[in-house]
């Protein structure tokens, strides 16, 4: 008797239960289309001990407005545990209402039907580069950050810089803290992890500022070719192929003769990011699409307008020009001076110099050394 009760009983409230299942299911997976309910800071029960008074956040704890945001709360908001998914592309959407977040970090076997970059030459497309881009993408056989970094929800990114501002800046375990660090040339690792970190996702550069040094390189990181022109293609084919390169002549220095690489780990940098730095970003002058003098943006903001379109944040470390610290060291890793960024024909530093400072003050990027634009964004 008393189990035939406890079953009617079961039978009256399973029907509540399974409805009140997917009830709840319902609201899991549609609750993005709903409005988020607000609530202030002095409502929202907080473990960090950051005080931010009168902001709006919602439900899941992201701030819903960060335009009026201090500089240094700004910092101290990212620099929290959780990724704000597609938070840098959703900036640099209401600085540049042209953005396109949809550019891959690195060409593949379908780079042709990428139509921004068929009909540009080196260094800002692909065009009458197609043959040997094909032999190179098929030796490769991969195209992409590997599967543990694709199969994360939300990245976040940070450009080490070359800049002698990182030197005694102890930012190395920070800096490891980041999902995908990239780094720029021959900038070295070893000897300097207290101050850059001991991690490389990856490794951006071109023939000239390769490291030459085969046991200088890191042991699982990607090398990422940033082609300028069409002798570049030319050297990778001979580091991948292990055959000697004759004719040098075609550098403007010279260049490393191994790179201790096996193809799976060698990319391309989608040349569109070079464009876009150049002519839409920075404003340089277009030159009927090819490079000429000051219409070449450098390596270090080309790394960032990459991580703009793939990481949901992105920080950089080590950027900055003091210009008027002519003596000052250039790199973290040499003697070479401030002054001999003045050298340069190919860059623009003045101008690019205002384009970073406009991503760090409408809180686009972050900058972990306070390097590029200083008192300028308080």
């Amino acid at each position: 008797m008393r189990v035939r009760k406890t079953r009617q009983l079961l039978l009256v409230i399973c029907p509540f239960l399974v409805l009140g299942f997917f009830y709840y299911t319902f609201e899991r997976l549609h609750g993005w289309g709903q409005k988020p309910q607000i609530e202030t800071h002095q409502t929202r029960q907080h473990s960090s001990s950051l005080q931010l008074s009168n902001f709006v956040y919602d439900q899941e704890g992201f701030l819903l407005e960060l335009d009026d945001m201090s500089l240094e709360h700004y910092n101290r908001y990212l620099s929290k545990e959780s990724c704000k998914t597609g938070y840098a592309a959703a900036k640099m959407a209401t600085l540049y209402p042209e953005f396109d977040k949809s550019a891959p970090m690195f060409l593949d076997m379908n780079y042709k039907r990428f139509s921004k970059i068929s009909n540009f030459y080196l260094p800002f497309g692909t065009k009458w580069q197609e043959r040997i881009l094909d032999l190179i993408l098929m030796t490769t056989e991969s195209y992409g950050l590997g599967e543990k970094l694709e199969n994360l929800n939300c990245k976040k990114c940070i450009i080490v810089g070359n800049g002698g501002i990182l030197t005694n800046r102890s930012m190395g375990a920070r800096i490891d803290e980041y999902d995908v660090i990239v780094r720029l040339n021959n900038a070295p690792v070893r000897g300097y992890e207290k101050d850059v970190g001991s991690r490389t996702t990856m490794r951006i550069t071109y023939p000239e500022g390769a490291i030459q040094k085969a046991e200088l390189y890191e042991k699982d990181s990607l090398f990422v070719l940033s082609a300028f022109k069409p002798s570049d293609f030319l050297w990778l084919c001979s580091m991948l192929f292990k055959i000697r390169l004759y004719n040098v002549d075609m550098f403007w220095k010279s260049v490393a003769r191994h790179v201790p690489r096996e193809p799976r780990d060698v990319r391309i940098l989608n040349p569109y990011f070079i464009q876009e730095a150049s002519f839409r970003l920075i404003g340089l002058p277009h030159n009927n699409g090819k490079m000429g003098i000051g219409n070449i943006p450098t390596l270090g903001t080309v790394a960032i307008t990459m991580a703009l379109h793939n990481c949901d944040e992105v920080a950089v470390a080590g950027f900055g020009y003091d210009m008027t610290a002519p003596h000052a060291p250039l790199h973290y890793y040499d003697k070479i001076m401030m002054a001999a960024i003045n050298e340069s024909w190919t860059h623009n530093i003045f101008q690019e110099k205002e384009f970073l400072i406009k991503l760090v003050k409408e809180g686009v990027i972050q900058d972990l050394t306070n390097g590029i634009c200083s008192s300028r964004c308080l």
